[in-house]
């Protein structure tokens, strides 16, 4: 553990801080700090930070209620940036994205996918649902109960709906795997296991073509 004090602010009194899911680590933002506004971070357990255009404090979600839970704070080798990793309750972007980076500039094609599929996403969350891992998003979610699962899963099919709208085909794939992970925490906490949706929808995938309600 160090001091604030062997932190190395720039001559504004400013520090960059990352934000990451603490779930997931992905990069949420990047925002900056000053010691007044990291003393209040460190004080409250959640994000509070500088506002360089505004040239004062906010505190993250004071108007749109999309707070930042503080896990951990580090900093680098040169402790002169700040790691926060942050159990999130909504979108990090005022554009209602859950990170603030999400516009590609160079993606390599050629990388190999990884070895996953939905049947290791649900073991990942009943896992979590049975060791209980603090930080973590998901455990977050079910220490909330099935209504915070079923808002989340009524927002995401909102942010679903606006990106479709708009023919963004990249933030219409980033709200369905939200969609899509959420919908696993409802089943987990149902006891509803992948199997019996794949029967189901096998069951669908063998009724007659001319019944159309159900094709």
């Amino acid at each position: 553990m160090i001091k604030t004090d062997e932190l190395r602010f720039d001559d504004n009194g400013l520090i960059p801080a990352i934000v990451v899911d603490a779930e997931t680590d992905v990069v949420l933002m990047l925002a900056y700090m000053n010691e007044e506004s990291l003393k209040i971070s460190i004080d409250e357990g959640r994000t509070c930070f500088w506002s360089r255009s505004q040239n004062k404090l906010w505190r993250k979600g004071e108007t749109s209620g999309n707070v930042q839970n503080i896990v951990s704070i580090k900093t680098d080798c040169d402790n002169d940036t700040l790691l926060i990793s942050v159990v999130k309750n909504g979108p990090a972007c005022h554009t209602g994205a859950d990170s603030c980076f999400f516009n590609d500039i160079y993606r390599d094609d050629t990388e190999p996918e990884t070895d996953f599929s939905l049947d290791t996403l649900h073991e990942i969350i009943e896992d979590r649902k049975l060791n209980k891992k603090p930080g973590s998003y998901t455990t977050y979610l079910f220490d909330k109960g099935i209504d915070k699962i079923l808002k989340k899963l009524g927002e995401e099919s909102t942010e679903i709906i606006i990106a479709a709208k708009a023919g963004d085909r990249t933030e219409t794939i980033y709200e369905l795997s939200d969609f899509v992970y959420h919908a696993m925490v409802l089943m987990t906490e149902m006891g509803i296991t992948p199997d019996e949706i794949r029967r189901e929808l096998a069951s669908r995938h063998t009724v007659k073509p001319e019944n159309k309600d159900n094709a």
